[in-house]
């Protein structure tokens, strides 16, 4: 079987195993049937199992990350519905993602200094904490490594639902805005949808302080990428 068969088979089975673990999660809802863990789960012992190189799996693959430039844009569709909801509350939200966002930043970069990582990691994780789209703009300017980028973010969405979700049931925490923000704010587009899930206002919050945020991370790239 030739290299475009198999790349075309891999970007076949890869959207064929999305569809169906997400209707498996439709019914049985638990952190362990998200197809953001299981679907490349399966797809890593596949490629591995059959010794597909990571290069002809990304051959047509490519364009199911081109399509999260447009996922993201379509955020703004829910942020516009609930515009009254943000002009309430514009002060908190723009707090939130100015003290946020550098935090996020300095965070990741400061504990991946301290482990001893090699400085390419410490810059790629700089570019963990915003959605897929941004992180892969941001990271020229970071000097960091776009498909460690795309990782570092997939991990960093997974882990901050599942202990957003966790933080939830222990915290005392009612109020819609802190709930959204935290999620859209510390798992960007997988905490998104999980906000979604929660409520209306809390999926609007998350959404726009992801979009925010990775609109401030890139804009301030260029600075703060100078001084790491």
């Amino acid at each position: 079987m030739g290299n475009e068969t198999i790349a075309l088979a891999c970007f076949a089975l890869t959207v064929i195993l999305y569809l169906a673990i997400k209707r498996l999660n439709a019914h049985v809802k638990r952190w362990w049937t998200s197809p953001m863990i299981v679907v490349p789960l399966l797809l890593i012992g596949l490629l591995v199992a059959t010794q597909t190189p990571y290069e002809t799996y990304f051959r047509d693959t490519r364009w199911l990350t081109w399509l999260l430039g447009p996922a993201t844009v379509a955020f703004a569709v829910p942020i516009y519905e609930h515009r009254a909801l943000i002009k309430k509350h514009w002060l908190s939200l723009a707090s939130g993602v100015l003290v946020g966002m550098p935090v996020a930043v300095a965070s990741s970069v400061w504990l991946a200094r301290e482990l001893g990582l090699p400085e390419l990691l410490q810059n790629t994780l700089a570019t963990r904490s915003i959605s897929t789209p941004f992180a892969l703009a941001a990271a020229p300017s970071f000097g960091a490594q776009p498909e460690l980028a795309t990782v570092f973010v997939v991990l960093t969405g997974v882990c901050g639902m599942l202990i957003g979700e966790a933080m939830l049931a222990i915290l005392p925490v009612r109020s819609s805005l802190a709930k959204g923000a935290l999620f859209g704010a510390a798992a960007h587009g997988v905490g998104t949808a999980k906000a979604r899930e929660i409520g209306a206002e809390e999926g609007v919050v998350a959404s726009l302080t992801m979009m925010f945020g990775g609109l401030a991370t890139v804009l301030a790239a260029p600075i703060v990428g100078g001084w790491l």
